[in-house]
């Protein structure tokens, strides 16, 4: 789960990491006040789970209460890189006097944690890849001081920032994150370091000892068929296309994602309901994929392994039952374990708007043909 900014800093808050005051509003008359409570000058940022506010004028410094009204009215509903602006941070303006990048993200690759850091802040970090160090973290050593101390020397950061760094670091252990940022760790006037920005991945499977974390939940910013989906357990996430996609395992669901694309259409969804395919989930799966407004057709593509094909045809012509028919065609694709028997059910049910492809690619372009794309 990524968390906004203003969530991060929260956390970072928490761990003793030195944030500065903030005010979240969600309109120009709050940010006005949020402003006179902090004392301008303020800078205003958007709040979106993506990079290149700046870039896209999502964060603007505001000298006045008119400027803070004028930025907040621009700001609000701005689209940056598809996520539309709903919240912004007020924040004070800081006297910055320099500004660096620090990071702590699990290394997948290598099997451990990593610690990268510049020296060269403020800006995307892919424009001073060539500053960045890249230092390795035991997992059982951790970070203490003396270890602060060798990474920001590695990165050129003053040694002062090393009690921010064990900070980040506990944050990063405690939380169960796979990735703390801070882009700019600052030091100000006063020579103290803050973290300006705060970016923070938290780990979903870590979620069942974090009963907190529900708090970062922004339900109203989460897509209301994924969040219907998620409350029914479906692997399950929106895309932009108009083909619905159903498939047993991921591997199948990305491959049918891609041989949709290939033949002209874009899927409305990834949906993988796993190797038991019931009626309740088929149900569930389809109920949620039909209910798309976006959705023009689906198309269920299984192999059957684990689960037989006879029971998932079994649980296509119950699920349908239970929704009181499609609505919407259905192609079937079904292959492996049982398929002949599993066409045959469905054959014989001969359940309105479903047709039945034997290959997948011949499904995929007949899915995109009832789509009309």
């Amino acid at each position: 789960m990524d968390l906004y900014e203003y969530q991060a800093k929260e956390l970072f808050s928490k761990h003793g990491v030195p944030v500065g005051p903030q005010r979240v509003v969600t309109n120009p008359a709050d940010a006005v006040a949020a402003a006179r409570i902090l004392g301008l000058p303020v800078v205003i940022k958007a709040q979106v789970k993506t990079g290149g506010r700046g870039k896209a004028g999502g964060v603007r410094l505001a000298r006045t209460t008119g400027e803070v009204t004028a930025h907040a009215e621009a700001i609000l509903g701005l689209d940056i890189n598809g996520h539309t602006v709903r919240k912004l941070l007020v924040t004070p303006a800081s006297e910055i006097v320099r500004e660096f990048y620090f990071s702590f993200l699990l290394d997948r690759a290598d099997r451990t944690f990593l610690a990268l850091a510049s020296a060269e802040g403020g800006v995307e970090i892919e424009d001073n890849a060539d500053t960045l160090a890249r230092v390795p973290v035991d997992a059982v050593g951790g970070v203490d001081l003396a270890k602060a101390r060798d990474i920001a020397v590695a990165a050129g950061i003053p040694e002062t920032a090393a009690p921010v760094i064990v900070r980040l670091w506990n944050a990063f252990v405690a939380e169960e994150a796979t990735l703390v940022e801070v882009n700019p760790l600052v030091s100000d006037s006063n020579g103290d370091i803050v973290a300006l920005d705060g970016k923070v991945t938290l780990d979903d499977n870590a979620a069942f000892r974090h009963s907190a974390h529900e708090g970062f939940v922004a339900a109203a910013a989460e897509d209301p068929l994924e969040a219907k989906a998620k409350a029914k357990g479906l692997n399950y996430v929106k895309l932009d296309g108009h083909v619905g996609v159903i498939g047993n395992g991921a591997g199948l669901v990305m491959s049918t994602l891609d041989v949709v694309a290939r033949a002209g259409a874009r899927p409305a969804n990834f949906l993988d309901i796993g190797g038991g395919a019931s009626a309740d989930v088929m149900a569930n799966g389809l109920g949620i994929i039909l209910s798309d407004p976006d959705v023009r057709s689906v198309l269920v593509n299984v192999f059957g392994g684990i689960t037989a094909c006879d029971a998932v045809a079994n649980g296509i012509v119950q699920a349908i039952g239970f929704l009181g028919g499609a609505g919407k065609p259905i192609v079937v694709r079904l292959d492996g374990n049982n398929a002949g028997e599993g066409r045959r059910i469905l054959a014989e049910a001969a359940l309105p708007g479903v047709v039945q492809i034997e290959t997948m690619d011949a499904a995929a372009r007949h899915a995109a043909e009832l789509a009309g794309v």
